[in-house]
């Protein structure tokens, strides 16, 4: 922690903020003053109660009886100037008050020893701000989230035990929506072990959408359902956040995935913002474990007639995985064949091809598509690339090969047919 005279100057320049909302009043002027003096106050209170911290790491090993006392006697006090005060005060006024105690916790508790909440220098934060509640703050939620968004766990642990206290109502969910999107674990875990918010679909499914993936993992540990695994694998999808959607598919049951298959691709397709390389991720992986159902949900949507489905990931469906793109593929690597055919025998290089060896003039043909095969990673080939394999080996083996054979098997028919030492490198 700062040294206790750099801590309260740092908060009194922050807290500006509070008096340049006063500025923007148009009522009297001298109304204004005193309401700010009345600010100036309650956070002079606020910084001397953040002081004891400091006092308390001072005195360590030397007893703290004193600083007990300090405590109970500015509580004491300010309980007295409150009730002397009672009539000139507003609930808004309680409320601002409220609002600068909680305002340099919020900012700067992270600066503090772990575990500063349960010490003499919380209890006389709770002592204030238990205060100021029974005189009518009404922000308690408001500052709790805050909190949370900046990732002031012990204040948010302070003001989960104000709350329930005083039977407020404060936004657990919400604030765990707020710590989440900000990477905030360690308030996450406050408010799920101490704040019993068990909301966990919203901020799981917007922190796959931004590739959060320490986040992601967070839930996951903590536990999720199915159906929310599934969700945020959709969310991933749709934004290409391919490293959280390989973490996530392995954990999404195939009785969960399998039914709803169509569906999640068509979602992640249509909340896709330009970018489709998660769903060609999905597809490439094999995400149903089955070739032949991964393949027919992709040429379901190609074929899909329904307006409702996007129209770049139908576009998409059929030009790299449908049935269609792989007789495309077939077609085109048949006319390869003939154009490697027409050129040993007509062509007027002074390179005959016809007198090279065999292998060699199989890897001038068929090298290139090899690499690309091998190189495209994942489980599955789009059709298009694999119709030109299929075509391909069975040019080379003299056979017909057939089309739901596997990808590593139509491979290493090439792999027997090219020279080695280029299959190698």
């Amino acid at each position: 922690m700062q040294g206790a005279d750099d801590q309260p100057r740092r908060c009194r320049e922050l807290h500006g903020s509070k008096h340049e909302r006063l500025q923007e009043s148009h009522g009297d002027e001298v109304l204004k003053a005193e309401a700010s003096a009345k600010v100036h106050k309650f956070t002079e209170w606020a910084l001397k109660c953040i002081g004891l911290h400091a006092r308390v790491r001072e005195s360590r090993g030397k007893g703290n009886h004193g600083t007990i006392i300090e405590v109970q006697l500015q509580l004491s006090a300010f309980k007295t100037f409150l009730d002397i005060a009672d009539n000139d005060l507003t609930g808004k006024d309680f409320t601002e008050a409220f609002d600068a105690a909680c305002f340099p916790l919020t900012l700067f508790s992270s600066t503090f020893d772990q575990g500063w909440a349960a010490g003499i220098s919380a209890a006389a934060i709770q002592g204030l701000l238990d205060l100021l509640v029974e005189g009518g703050a009404d922000n308690v939620n408001q500052c709790f989230l805050e909190a949370a968004r900046y990732g002031s766990t012990e204040l948010v642990r302070i003001l989960l035990q104000i709350a329930q206290r005083n039977s407020l109502d404060i936004d657990v969910d919400l604030a765990l929506g707020f710590a989440a999107h900000y990477g905030k674990l360690e308030t996450m875990g406050c408010l799920v072990e101490e704040g019993n918010t068990v909301a966990f679909l919203g901020p799981l499914m917007r922190a796959a959408e931004r590739g959060c993936f320490q986040v992601v993992e967070w839930f996951v540990n903590r536990g999720c359902r199915d159906m929310e695994l599934c969700l945020a694998l959709t969310a991933a999808t749709s934004s290409s956040q391919v490293e959280v959607a390989a973490y996530l598919l392995p954990l999404v049951p195939q009785l969960v995935l399998a039914p709803l298959s169509i569906e999640i691709v068509k979602a992640a397709g249509e909340r896709s913002t330009g970018s489709l390389l998660g769903v060609d991720f999905l597809l490439r992986s094999d995400f149903l474990n089955d070739p032949a159902a991964t393949y027919a949900v992709a040429d379901s949507i190609a074929r899909c007639a329904d307006e409702a489905v996007d129209a770049k990931l139908r576009l998409f469906m059929l030009e790299q995985w449908s049935e269609e793109a792989f007789n495309k593929g077939f077609a085109s690597s048949q006319e390869h064949f003939v154009n490697i055919t027409r050129i040993m025998q007509r062509g007027e290089s002074p390179v005959v091809l016809r007198q090279l060896p065999l292998q060699l003039v199989i890897a001038m043909a068929y090298l290139p598509l090899y690499r690309e095969c091998v190189g495209s990673g994942g489980r599955l080939l789009p059709q298009r690339l694999r119709g030109q394999l299929v075509e391909a080996a069975g040019r080379l083996e003299g056979r017909q090969v057939d089309r739901g054979t596997q990808q590593s098997e139509l491979l290493a028919i090439l792999e027997h047919h090219l020279p080695r030492f280029l299959v190698q490198t």
